[in-house]
C-alpha cells in the first residue's frame, strides 16, 4: 500500500483530542469521538493491506498476526510494566485489585469485556484507572481475529459483493449500536458487536478503489468534500458531551468524517496539505505510543494527589504523554517492526511469555485482594469489614416481614433506600445494642408513603420508624410523608450524604504512625446535595452525618484514632468507619429518641 502521509496527519486529529479531553479540558468534551475516528482510520490500513495481499495470492495469517504483534504488543507491554510499581506504592487494596484484573485483561485483549462486566455502582471511577483506555485495542484486536478469516472465505467474490458484505454487517452493527446505547449502554460501548461498524467504514473505504466503474469526483467537489469531512470532526469534539450515546447514529457525524478525508483528501486539496505538514505527520506517527502514555500518567496524577489535579498539571502531562510517545516510538516502536532486528520467532515468544507474566502477576494481585498487606497488618488486612460485602451483608435484612413484630418492647425501624441505607443500618448495628430493636432494609420501597401497597403496605404497618437514605437521590414526597407518619403515629426521618473526598490512595503512601485522623474535603457535588437536601427536610426529621462527623469546614474524617481506613471507596463505610462514625452521628438525636430511649447503647 502506498504511504499516504494525510492518515497519519489525520490519526492527530484523533489522538489529541483525546488527550485534551480526559485531561479535563472542557473545550475538547467531545474528544472521545478520536477514538471512532482511531477505528475507521484502522479499518481502512488493515482492510487495504488485507485487500491487496489476498489479490496477489500473498495472504498470509501467520504474518497479520505477525504484523499486529509488532506494532501493538512492544509498547503495550512497556506502559503495562511501568503503571505496576506505581500502582504497588500507591493504590489501595480496591483500586490494586482491579488494576490487577486491567492487567490480564488488558494482556488478553479483553480489557473491553472485563469494564463491561465490571461497570456499575461499585465500580471504580474511570478517571482512577491507569488501564481504562485499553478497551479499544480489545475491539480493534477482536475485529482482526475475525475480519481476516471473513476475508479469506470471500476471497473469490467480487468487489461489488465484497463491498455489499462489508454494508451489510455494517449497518447490522449501526442498528445495534443505536439500540444498544439506549438499552444496554456499557454493553454498547465496549463490545465489538456494536462498535464493528466503525472499522467497517474503513473497510468499505478500502474497498472502494477496487469498484468498476468508480465515480470520479472533480477537483472541487474532493476539495469541498474533505473540508467538510475535517469540519465533521471539528464540530464533534467541540459540541458533543457525556450525554451523546456512544456508539449511535450520532457517531456518524464524526466517523463519516473521517471517511470523506480518507477518500477525497487526495493531493492538491488543502485538508491533504494540511494534514500531510510535518508537526500533524509527526504527531500521528507517535499518535499509538501517545494514545498508550496519556492514561496512564493522568490516571496516576489523580491517585496521588488528595485533591484533583490543577489544568496547568494536567496539560504538562499532556505535553509528556507526546514526549514519552516518542521516545517509545523511536525505541520500542520502530525497532520491533523492522523483521531484520527482531526475528518472528522473538516477536511470538516475547508476546506468549509477556502476556504470561502479566496474567500472572494481574492473577496474584487479584487473589491476594489488592495486597492490603502493603498498608496494613495481617490482623486487619483480613478483615472482611474492609470490604464491599460489608455493606452487602445487609441484604440479608431484605424481608417481607419484620420477624419480631409481635414481640412487645421491640422497635421496628424500616429502612428505606440504596447502598446508603446499608451503611445506615450497619451505623445503627455498631452502634446499639439489638436486643430491642429490629431492622428491615428494602431497596424497593415506595418514595411515597401513599403509594404503599401489598408486602410493603405490611412493614409499613408494623414499623415503629421509617428511614430514608438515599444520599439525597430520593427526596419526593417530603412534606406528606412526614404528615401520614404523624398520622399514623410513626416516626419518620431522612437520612443525609456523606462523602470522604476527592482521592484516599494518599493515605497508602503516609508512614503508619502518621494515618490517625486524617480528613479530606468534601467535594462541591456533594456539598451542593446535603444542602440541597436540607433545604427539603425539616431538622427534626433530617439524619446529618456531616454536622456530627466533620473535624473542619466541609473536612471529613477518613481515618479514625488508630489510623483505620473509615472507607473503602470514597463513599461507603468499611466496619471501622461504621462503629467510628454511628455512634457520633446517632447518639443524642431524635432520631435516638424514636428508638424508644432508654436504649443500652454500646460504649462510646
Amino acid at each position: 500500500m502506498q504511504y499516504r502521509p494525510e492518515i497519519d496527519g489525520l490519526r492527530s486529529v484523533a489522538v489529541l483530542p483525546v488527550i485534551l479531553s480526559h485531561a479535563g479540558f472542557k473545550i475538547f468534551h467531545g474528544g472521545f469521538v478520536g477514538v471512532d475516528v482511531f477505528f475507521v482510520i484502522s479499518g481502512f490500513l488493515i482492510t487495504s493491506i488485507l485487500l491487496a495481499e489476498t489479490s496477489q495470492g500473498r495472504f498470509s495469517l501467520l504474518t497479520f498476526y505477525e504484523r499486529r504483534a509488532r506494532r501493538i504488543l512492544p509498547a503495550l507491554f512497556v506502559v503495562m510494566a511501568a503503571c505496576l510499581p506505581v500502582a504497588y506504592w500507591g493504590m489501595l487494596p480496591n483500586e490494586f485489585k482491579n488494576f490487577g484484573q486491567s492487567l490480564v485483561a488488558t494482556s488478553l485483549f479483553a480489557n473491553n469485556v472485563l469494564l463491561m462486566v465490571t461497570s456499575g455502582y461499585w465500580s471504580l471511577a474511570s478517571e482512577f484507572k491507569p488501564l481504562l483506555h485499553t478497551w479499544s485495542l480489545g475491539v480493534e484486536e477482536q475485529f482482526y481475529i475475525l475480519f481476516p478469516l471473513l476475508l479469506m472465505l470471500c476471497r473469490r467474490w467480487r468487489p461489488a459483493a465484497l463491498m455489499a458484505l462489508f454494508a451489510l454487517l455494517a449497518l447490522c452493527s449501526l442498528v445495534a449500536a443505536e439500540w444498544g446505547s439506549r438499552a444496554w449502554p456499557n454493553a454498547a460501548f465496549y463490545l465489538l458487536p456494536t462498535r464493528a461498524w466503525e472499522l467497517l467504514m474503513g473497510s468499505m473505504a478500502a474497498a472502494l478503489p477496487l469498484l468498476r466503474p468508480q465515480p470520479v469526483l472533480s477537483a472541487g467537489l474532493r476539495q469541498g468534500l474533505s473540508l467538510a469531512g475535517l469540519a465533521m470532526i471539528v464540530v464533534s469534539v467541540l459540541t458533543f458531551d457525556e450525554s451523546v450515546p456512544s456508539p449511535s447514529l450520532l457517531i456518524l457525524l464524526p466517523t463519516l468524517g473521517a471517511v470523506l478525508i480518507i477518500v477525497c483528501a487526495t493531493p492538491g486539496t488543502w485538508v491533504q496539505r494540511l494534514l500531510s505538514s510535518k508537526v500533524p505527520v509527526t504527531i500521528g506517527l507517535i499518535s499509538y505510543s501517545a494514545y498508550l502514555w496519556h492514561q496512564p500518567l493522568f490516571a496516576f496524577a489523580r491517585i496521588l494527589e488528595a485533591e484533583a489535579p490543577t489544568p496547568s498539571l494536567m496539560l504538562a502531562l499532556s505535553v509528556l504523554s507526546l514526549l514519552l510517545a516518542y521516545l517509545s516510538w523511536r525505541f520500542i516502536e520502530a525497532p520491533f517492526r523492522a523483521k531484520g532486528r527482531v526475528s518472528r520467532a522473538m516477536v511470538f515468544g516475547g508476546a506468549l511469555v509477556g502476556s504470561l507474566c502479566f496474567v500472572a502477576v494481574g492473577g496474584y494481585v487479584q487473589l491476594r485482594q489488592g495486597m492490603p498487606e502493603r498498608m496494613f497488618d495481617a490482623s486487619v488486612a483480613q478483615q472482611p469489614g474492609m470490604y464491599i460485602g460489608y455493606n452487602q451483608r445487609i441484604f440479608q435484612r431484605k424481608l417481607d416481614a419484620f420477624p419480631r413484630s409481635d414481640v412487645p418492647g421491640v422497635r421496628k425501624v424500616l429502612v428505606q433506600g440504596n447502598s446508603y441505607a446499608r451503611d445506615f443500618v450497619n451505623m445503627n448495628l455498631e452502634a446499639f445494642e439489638q436486643a430491642k430493636l429490629e431492622f428491615v432494609y428494602r431497596d424497593d420501597f415506595p418514595e411515597c408513603l401513599g403509594e404503599v401497597t401489598g408486602v410493603h403496605a405490611t412493614l409499613l404497618r408494623q414499623a415503629d420508624v421509617i428511614v430514608y437514605a438515599s444520599g439525597g437521590a430520593r427526596i419526593r414526597c417530603v412534606t406528606e410523608n412526614i404528615a401520614a407518619a404523624h398520622k399514623a403515629g410513626k416516626a419518620i426521618f431522612y437520612m443525609g450524604g456523606k462523602h470522604f473526598g476527592y482521592n484516599l490512595n494518599w493515605v497508602v503512601r503516609l508512614p503508619a504512625a502518621e494515618r490517625a485522623n486524617q480528613s479530606n474535603a468534601v467535594v462541591k457535588v456533594a456539598r451542593d446535595e446535603e444542602l440541597a437536601l436540607k433545604g427539603k427536610v425539616p431538622p427534626s426529621h433530617f439524619v446529618s452525618i456531616y454536622d456530627r462527623v466533620m473535624v473542619g469546614e466541609w473536612r471529613m474524617p477518613i481515618t479514625d484514632a488508630q489510623g483505620h481506613l473509615l472507607t473503602p471507596d470514597r463513599v461507603h463505610l468499611t466496619q471501622h468507619g461504621a462503629v467510628h462514625i454511628g455512634p457520633r452521628v446517632l447518639y443524642d438525636t431524635a432520631y435516638e429518641q424514636a428508638l424508644g430511649r432508654p436504649l443500652q447503647s454500646l460504649p462510646r
